[in-house]
């Protein structure tokens, strides 16, 4: 049971993080070091940022399968091999992706485990 609580947070934070770049994407810049560019780049901040991260949050919940909220956290152990490979290879090893790292890996876990 707080597994699947923590499982929900997990999937509720995805959601929280889409919704803050679709609706604020200028803001993202100072956490993630991506400037959109004109209407273009805003773009696609709203639509990846945003709306992937809405859409891989919010479809676990609504489907309320196992394998969704295991899928969620594939995808985030996933981009926290690459940023952890990425951090040292690119020497971009500073605050925002250390913390990046960390929740990936969590939620990456948090996720994977079977409920």
């Amino acid at each position: 049971m707080f597994l699947q609580v923590l499982q929900i947070i997990a999937a509720v934070g995805t959601i929280l993080t889409g919704l803050f770049a679709l609706l604020k994407p200028a803001a993202v810049t100072g956490f993630t070091g991506l400037s959109p560019l004109g209407g273009r780049g805003i773009t696609e901040i709203r639509s990846i940022l945003g709306g992937l991260f809405i859409a891989l949050g919010a479809y676990p919940l609504f489907v309320s399968s196992p394998t969704a909220f295991m899928m969620l956290g594939a995808a985030y152990l996933g981009i926290g091999v690459v940023r952890a490979v990425s951090m040292f290879t690119d020497r971009s090893v500073v605050q925002s992706n250390v913390i990046s790292l960390v929740v990936e890996i969590i939620f990456g876990i948090i996720l994977v485990l079977p409920v």
